[in-house]
Parts: C-alpha cells; structure tokens; sequence
C-alpha cells in the first residue's frame, strides 16, 4: 500500500494593518527538500529580511514548492465586514487556489482560520518556525508591495511607492489634505478624516 504524503499549507497575511488597498494572503506547501534549500538560500521571517532577499526568494520559493498560491480581500470587503473576516477570506481564497489537497494547514498568529473546515493549527510567530509561513509571508508581501507601487502612479501624493498603503506621516498628511481614494479603507479612517 502506497501512503500518500502530508501536504501541509503554511499560511499567512501582508497589509492588514494598512490604510490603503487590499489584504493579502499567501500559502505555500513545501517538502523536506525544498524546506532545506530555502533556509539554505536565506528564508526566514519577511519582516527581517531586505526587499532585494525578498525578490530574490520569489522565483526560488516559486519553482522549488509542491504549490503556492494568493488570496486578497478588497478594501470595500474590508470596510464591510471587517479586517478579520476579510483577512480570512483572503487566506481562504489562496488556500481555494491550491490545486494539491491540503491535509493541515498552519496558520501563523493566534487566530484560526474560522472559514477553514479541515485540521489546522496556529502558530505565534509562525514565520520564524515554518519554512513554508515563511515562505507564504514572502510572496504575499512581493506580490502586495508590487501592486500598491503599480497603483501609487495612479493615486499620487500618498507616498505609497515607498509605504505601501501604512499610515506614515505623509500618508496621513495627504488624507487630510487630498481626501481618501476609492482604494482607501474607510473604516480605518475614522479618526483621521472626519
């Protein structure tokens, strides 16, 4: 009898802090060796690693995983049903995406994925323990960063290609003066813009 192998789906969020754009969601399913050639190549937690380490992972973690795959929620879902909800239908919609069936998924943080019926876990700072959180967290943040520099051309002033949607100073500087965009999360905005 021939035992089919665990396909376990790490998986994690970029951007749902941001003031602006969507929530991105990344999930990665990774075996033995690709887990030991990605640390090998430099993967850890996305936070500490530079844009160019990041780049240079993608087509690495891209080509070297069983599957990958992204999600996003818009910011009108956002505003609607909340961060938590839309940051789960994010998470979700990659894990949807897979083609491989997924036989446990591990989620990084403290929430469980409600929306998930099958056998999952989380796991606080999931990046630094997961190859494939981690490689999940990578390729959702190249993935969303690209898109809020691509969409910072049409909505100038904002200084998004260089704070991809966070509430910097220039940013909340701009709101007030510019007003919000339709990309703009407006239930984030309470406070700021009146």
């Amino acid at each position: 009898m021939i035992r089919k192998k665990k396909q376990i789906a790490g998986i994690d969020e970029v951007g749902k802090g941001c003031l602006f754009g969507p929530v991105f969601a990344g999930t990665v399913i990774l075996d033995h060796d690709a887990e030991a050639t990605l640390l090998n190549a430099g993967l850890k937690d996305s936070k500490v690693l530079s844009k160019k380490q990041r780049a240079g992972l993608v087509p690495l973690i891209q080509h070297k995983s069983t599957a990958w795959a992204l999600g996003q929620a818009c910011p009108r879902e956002i505003d609607a049903i909340g961060i938590r909800k839309a940051t789960e239908k994010a998470m979700l919609r990659a894990l949807q995406k897979l083609k491989n069936p997924i036989s446990f998924v591990l989620v990084d943080g403290i929430l469980p994925l409600r929306l998930w019926k099958g056998p999952q876990t989380t796991l606080v700072h999931g990046e630094s323990k997961s190859p494939a959180i981690a490689a999940a967290s990578v390729l959702a943040k190249e993935a969303r960063d690209g898109l809020i520099k691509r969409l910072a051309e049409r909505y100038p002033g904002y200084g998004l290609s260089t704070n991809v949607g966070y509430g910097t100073k220039v940013h909340r500087e701009a709101l007030l003066e510019l007003g919000a965009t339709d990309l703009h999360r407006r239930s984030f905005l309470s406070k700021l813009i009146s």
